[in-house]
């Protein structure tokens, strides 16, 4: 599944959601995580639902996003592409959230998580191109 990353530098959760202009997308599996690339967002509009819309429209084919901070409106923007907004609260390495996702997706992950790993075995790298690195 398809995992984008608010990220200044590709090594770490550090940004607003909102505020974000570069997001780490990797390809995560219970046995293997690849980077797939970096997204980033061009231009920022004036207002606030248009620079959520942008993010949110850039980051579509990614089951979840980690977010320092994510508010309400943008939140509830994702979620309602089918993505699942993830809030961490402090900077943390993004191979530390790949290491307890996998952790996840090895033993008993949720329905929604189940889903979104069923439709990807239908949808097979369909949306991004990897770049290869592998975590």
């Amino acid at each position: 599944m398809k995992v984008a990353f608010s990220s200044s530098a590709d090594a770490t959760v550090d940004g607003n959601f909102c505020k974000s202009n570069s997001f780490s997308v990797w390809d995560i599996g219970p046995h293997e995580a690849y980077y797939v690339t970096t997204v980033k967002i061009k231009a920022d509009a004036d207002n606030e639902d248009d620079r959520i819309a942008a993010r949110a429209e850039a980051l579509k084919e990614c089951a979840i996003v980690y977010a320092m901070q994510i508010n309400g409106p943008a939140a509830a923007k994702l979620v309602a592409r089918k993505i699942h907004p993830m809030k961490t609260g402090v900077s943390i390495a993004i191979e530390n959230i790949i290491d307890k996702l996998q952790d996840v997706l090895r033993g008993s992950p949720a329905p929604w998580i189940r889903k979104v790993l069923i439709k990807d075995d239908h949808n097979n790298n369909n949306g991004y191109e990897r770049d290869g690195h592998v975590c």
